[in-house]
């Protein structure tokens, strides 16, 4: 099948902090997943914005939890994109959320092979980043075959770092061992995290911004060069200072490297990374 952006259309899940995609791109939506304050529950980006969110979490007695999408909310979004023959579903890792296997129940109940579902094995820009890179083929014509090849190079290839301020919220949210958190608080550390196979894994620990950011310079001068078709995304957690220190690290040392994205994590993200998190991704792709 000869897949076009006339006949494919791509669905993201809001944990990819790209809810201007649909205003983007008529082949794209995104589905939102929910958090909760206590009893009061609302639609990442749709009901609550980063801003006001951040600006919750500081005040708000009550931690804040997420939710998956229903596979209803999925099974809306597929139907209302019937004038797609096929449809590439990109989400949130498996192994640290239901949204997948949500996404998959609700393409078996469509039934047939018109919805791909891609477990990303990643978080956040990174899903961004490859809705980009499949809406890149699509422009041009491509196939089932060239995409999934696309995919698996990918997840083998796209890195991202990250810091938080606390490993507290991570913590809570049951993403990463309470013994690491115990650590990171008891000896005052900045841990650099990395996403490896679909999990959240401490990579560093460093004491202070400047030694996070000297980290996150080495990691990325050793895993890229300086070639065509770097694309790099900056994310934060109501702390955008560090996008400015983070684009003046890539021109300096990638100076033809493109800043595909620079955004604020929203609420679901921001729930488990806590506010204060920086994460830097990088890619390479035509």
């Amino acid at each position: 099948m000869h897949l076009t952006t006339e006949n494919t259309a791509i669905v993201l899940d809001s944990t990819s902090d790209y809810p201007e995609a649909p205003s983007r791109f008529p082949n794209m939506r995104v589905v939102p997943l929910y958090v909760h304050f206590g009893d009061e529950t609302y639609r990442d980006y749709v009901d609550l914005g980063p801003g006001a969110f951040y600006e919750r979490l500081r005040t708000s007695p009550v931690t804040p939890t997420t939710s998956q999408p229903t596979p209803q909310d999925f099974l809306d979004v597929y139907r209302d994109l019937a004038g797609y023959e096929r449809i590439y579903s990109l989400h949130l890792s498996s192994k640290v959320s239901g949204t997948f296997q949500s996404a998959e129940l609700a393409a078996a109940e469509e039934g047939g092979a018109r919805v791909r579902v891609i477990d990303s094995r990643t978080a956040s820009l990174a899903i961004a980043m490859l809705s980009h890179a499949i809406q890149r083929r699509l422009a041009r014509g491509t196939t089932d075959e060239e995409i999934d090849e696309l995919v698996e190079r990918f997840k083998r290839e796209c890195f991202v770092v990250f810091t938080v301020e606390t490993l507290e919220y991570l913590q809570r949210g049951g993403r990463i061992g309470k013994a690491q958190a115990l650590a990171g608080s008891l000896l005052n550390l900045r841990p650099i995290l990395g996403v490896d196979d679909g999990v959240v894994a401490a990579v560093a620990r460093v004491r202070g911004r400047q030694k996070a950011l000297a980290e996150f310079e080495r990691r990325f001068v050793e895993a890229t060069s300086e070639r065509p078709g770097l694309r790099v995304a900056i994310a934060h957690a109501d702390a955008a200072d560090w996008v400015g220190t983070l684009s003046e690290l890539v021109w300096r040392v990638r100076p033809h490297a493109e800043i595909e994205f620079t955004s604020t994590l929203g609420a679901v993200v921001g729930t488990h990374a806590g506010p204060g998190a920086v994460g830097f991704f990088w890619f390479h792709d035509e």
